[in-house]
């Protein structure tokens, strides 16, 4: 955890090896269900996710800012030219009057299950109220969460951990008959690039379809994304040769 992070390096002994990847904890906002099958709903929960408050607070500094789509800075195929989308509670509270949506009370289920999701789901709240939406945060237990409640109610939190390819994250969590598409997000036009990038030849045509289809998740998709979590190992300083691998901690689980 982020938060053992300074008790462990203050020991002479041991260190922190911090590896980033694709991890992240994510809002769902279900496209199937309403009242978030209002995509100016959904606009208004991503502009409302405080990411840097919560690189700060929840994860000591060491997250990465992401902004809304799965592929994570310094991933070959990552796409840099996507705007980065920021918190402003003003422009949230454009889309939540214009989706007539003032003054709602909408559930939110998390759980210590999905990485820190309880505690973004209470700056969520923070950030609602003032704009006219009442967010109730309903903490149910880890030991029933993915089986009960994970993307069965309209607003849920998920968590992912990394894949080895851009192809295996967009086939198992965003492609129209995905069985882990979380918001029920359909688009043809992304699962007909999904199936060409995979005979693409030319790499830089590859980064190209991967780039588009990261854009259609950021503007299309019922998720938000805030932050890519880092991934922690404490070590015993005599241990040599201890480096890192994107898929996961203690060197990709080896």
């Amino acid at each position: 955890d982020a938060r053992s992070t300074r008790r462990v390096r203050e020991s002479p002994g041991h260190d922190i090896h911090v590896t980033r990847g694709g991890l992240y904890t994510n809002l769902i906002l279900r496209l199937d269900q309403r009242p978030t099958s209002s995509l100016d709903l959904v606009r208004a929960m991503q502009y409302m996710l405080d990411r840097p408050t919560m690189q700060r607070a929840l994860y000591r500094g060491y997250a990465t800012i992401a902004n809304d789509q799965p592929i994570p800075p310094g991933h070959p195929y990552y796409n840099p030219d996507i705007p980065q989308r920021q918190y402003d509670p003003e422009r949230a509270r454009f889309h939540l009057k214009r989706a007539g949506l003032i003054g709602i009370r909408l559930p939110v289920y998390a759980s210590p299950a999905a990485n820190q999701s309880v505690e973004m789901a209470t700056l969520l709240q923070q950030a609602a109220a003032p704009i006219g939406l009442n967010i109730a945060v309903n903490r149910v237990p880890a030991d029933a969460y993915w089986s009960s409640h994970w993307f069965k109610h309209p607003v849920t939190f998920g968590n992912t951990n990394p894949r080895p390819t851009a192809d295996l994250v967009f086939s198992t969590n965003f492609k129209s008959d995905a069985p882990w598409n979380e918001s029920a997000w359909r688009n043809e036009r992304f699962d007909s690039l999904l199936v060409a990038a995979r005979a693409e030849g030319d790499d830089s045509r590859r980064r190209e379809m991967y780039g588009e289809m990261q854009r259609l998740v950021h503007e299309h998709c019922g998720l938000g994304i805030p932050v890519f979590i880092p991934m922690f190992d404490g070590y015993d300083k005599r241990i040599r040769g201890f480096g890192s691998l994107p898929i996961g901690g203690l060197m990709g689980y080896q």
